[in-house]
């Protein structure tokens, strides 16, 4: 079924920093070449971090100057709030962004999924477990916390999938309709695509609602890709930050939970690589 077509198409070198919206660009296997090939280390508690853990990296920006290897992490350039850049591999970009976040990080590119060590999930920042959950995902007491059983087993000792820096799959699909739902159900708040990462944006004009809350288990054709719908993204408390002209704001998470279960957008693995480009066809198969 001919849901729609590629709206938008967006890369991000460094984890949890702003990225790159391009017109073209492959998929491989393991996703977009360059997305989240770059991370921080929280040198003080351990793991890599993203704006979970530091909201003030959403306001920093990361472009590679050249595209990017297929595997590993090429050079990017990163600008810092204050309109300074720098390289990633700069000796001085941990010192940086220490100052940036105001805690001590140390930038790392990707590093092999056999650095076990590397990807361990650093100590919390609350010891209790429920307290620390609520905290990441935004949720208040009366609010459910996300079902964590749908996400690869691994992520339960590592903070992404070995040999990655996803947050659990290599994609994130959404579409405007969502974002256009959310605002009619919330129009005090900024419904800014920013706020939410995704790598493909869809038109979908003939749906409304939340048309890729539905999508979970179908698989999805854009130019020449194939990919598997895994799982509705739950939400975290990185939607909630503030950065550039985007406002804080606890009722963008407070309206997630209440009309989406606190999900917005779908998980994506890849079935076949290939080249997508805006104006591509997507086509949704059962």
């Amino acid at each position: 079924m001919n849901i729609g077509t590629l709206d938008s198409l967006y890369r991000y070198p460094v984890k949890s920093m702003a990225g790159e919206s391009l017109s073209r660009l492959p998929i491989g296997q393991n996703g977009i070449p360059g997305d989240r090939a770059w991370a921080l280390r929280d040198e003080e508690r351990g793991g890599i971090r993203g704006g979970k853990r530091f909201a003030a990296l959403m306001s920093c920006r990361a472009t590679y100057l050249e595209e990017p290897v297929t595997e590993g992490a090429s050079p990017a350039l990163i600008t810092l709030p204050s309109g300074d850049t720098i390289m990633t591999g700069h000796p001085d970009v941990a010192d940086r962004l220490s100052a940036v976040v105001g805690s001590p990080v140390t930038l790392w590119p990707l590093m092999p999924a056999e650095a076990l060590d590397h990807y361990r999930r650093g100590a919390p920042l609350l010891d209790d477990m429920e307290a620390e959950l609520r905290r990441v995902f935004a949720r208040l007491p009366n609010e459910p916390l996300p079902d964590l059983s749908v996400f690869p087993p691994e992520l339960a000792a590592f903070e992404s999938p070995l040999g990655t820096y996803f947050d659990a799959f290599p994609l994130l699909v959404m579409t405007r309709q969502s974002l256009a739902t959310m605002q009619t159900v919330n129009a005090a708040s900024q419904w800014d695509v920013r706020r939410f990462r995704p790598n493909l944006l869809l038109d979908c004009p003939a749906t409304s609602g939340l048309p890729e809350s539905e999508w979970a288990g179908r698989k999805l054709r854009v130019g020449s890709a194939l990919l598997q719908m895994e799982v509705a993204c739950p939400r975290c408390v990185m939607t909630t930050h503030g950065f550039d002209d985007v406002l804080s704001d606890p009722g963008v998470m407070r309206s997630l939970v209440n009309e989406a279960d606190g999900c917005l957008g779908v998980y994506a693995s890849i079935l076949e690589p290939g080249e997508v480009s805006l104006g591509d066809q997507a086509i949704l198969i059962d």
